[in-house]
């Protein structure tokens, strides 16, 4: 059974409830259902997620829950999980605000008493210490240091924000080399928003890019995370005269589209002529409207998974599973679609292996020794997938008002992280 999208308005009321049950200490299980554990009795699976929605800026992931509801409809339609229906209660919407994050991850375990939150998309994630301490499995797209570690938490694609001992994904740096012709001799700017997750992509890239040979002339955090400058030119003027006086030969944005829009705008304003890539602006709907069409032509976007371009053939299950899931309807693929339905997926196939008897514990023990093949995401494995990335992807341009496929999807050799 498949409940509606909460509303904003809906999930300002529920953490009012929230405070009423903080104390209440769950354990990891809820008495009077089959083997005692929470959010699964003999037909279901009870799942729910959290995702912003809405945001300051404008700026939305909500069609993250759409495609995760896409996969959990197919598997319902499949017969379930091992015989289990799963009841997905749809996304809490965090505002993308740490303190509405924490408040859904608490509603969602203490009142709704779900067995696994997937998906879980936001760049803040401040219930991630809660959702560990209450073991329950945790699925989403791993760019924040919270997915990369713990035991309960995991990120679709794997950890893309390691800690020392672990791994980066080369994707972008390599794609990128690959583009220009090769990397050495040439310059990237890498600039974010001054958040937790803008400066471990600061540390993270800047690392990539030079380990791939290019010289890193600027690397910095400084964007305000809460609103969108009115006035970029002091930044395209640092980024411009980066390269020892001169203009870089790529600039890299590890930023959101609204942001991206302003940036990229001023940067072509200014005559710059290099490459340009960020890693959230593969959206058909930004087609929409000519102005963002505008001003994001011409720029190279960073995916982690197989082009929707792709013809293969689990491409073309995932667009029949949006499509019914969107009540029959053709709507326009994005990639917050992607990373819904690759966290219910990952949780599906794990849960799957882990046979009839699910507990927190039989789910565990199924993920510490699950692998797959041939995903949209590549090959999966974990726990290596809670320490590394799968080191996949690909890059597109938008160019002429379409998507084109700049450089096709491959799995390249990560590196270690220091």
């Amino acid at each position: 059974m498949l409940r509606p999208i909460r509303t904003l308005a809906a999930a300002a009321a529920a953490i009012a409830l929230v405070s009423a049950c903080n104390s209440a200490s769950t354990g990891g299980t809820s008495a009077g259902e089959p083997g005692n554990t929470r959010g699964v009795s003999a037909d279901s699976i009870k799942v729910g997620g959290i995702v912003s929605m809405t945001t300051a800026s404008g700026y939305s992931k909500k069609d993250t829950d759409l495609g995760a509801r896409a996969r959990y409809l197919r598997a319902n339609a499949e017969g379930g999980v091992n015989g289990r229906t799963i009841e997905y209660l749809g996304a809490e919407d965090d505002g993308q605000d740490p303190a509405k994050n924490m408040a859904a991850a608490r509603k969602l375990v203490q009142q709704d008493k779900v067995f696994a939150v997937s998906p879980m998309s936001s760049v803040t994630f401040s219930g991630a210490d809660f959702l560990e301490q209450e073991k329950v499995p945790t699925f989403g797209w791993g760019t924040l240091p919270s997915f990369c570690g713990p035991k309960y938490i995991y990120g679709f694609n794997g950890c893309l924000v390691p800690t020392p001992g672990g791994t980066l994904n080369q994707t972008w740096p390599e794609g990128i080399g690959r583009i220009l012709g090769g990397a050495q001799g040439r310059s990237v700017a890498v600039i974010a928003n001054d958040s937790d997750a803008g400066k471990f992509g600061i540390r993270t890239f800047q690392q990539g890019f030079t380990s791939a040979g290019f010289k890193v002339s600027y690397a910095k955090a400084s964007v305000p995370g809460t609103a969108v400058p009115s006035d970029w030119s002091a930044y395209v003027k640092e980024i411009l005269s980066s390269n020892d006086g001169k203009a870089p030969d790529a600039v890299v944005s590890v930023m959101q589209t609204p942001n991206n829009i302003g940036l990229f705008t001023a940067l072509k304003r200014s005559g710059y002529k290099g490459l340009l890539s960020d890693p959230t602006d593969y959206d058909p709907g930004l087609l929409a409207q000519d102005a963002t069409r505008q001003a994001l032509d011409g720029i190279h976007v960073l995916l982690q998974f197989q082009p929707f371009e792709s013809d293969d053939p689990k491409m073309v299950q995932f667009k029949a599973d949006i499509k019914a899931a969107a009540g029959g309807k053709d709507v326009p693929l994005n990639m917050h679609m992607m990373t819904g339905y690759m966290s219910a997926d990952l949780f599906v196939s794990i849960a799957q292996k882990a046979g009839k008897d699910l507990t927190v514990e039989s789910f565990q023990a199924a993920a510490q020794n699950f692998s797959d093949t041939g995903t949209l995401v590549g090959d999966r494995a974990l726990p290596k997938g809670q320490k590394d990335s799968f080191g996949c992807g690909a890059l597109v341009q938008l160019k002429n008002g379409a998507y084109e496929v700049s450089v096709p999807f491959k799995c390249y050799e990560p590196i270690p992280f220091k």
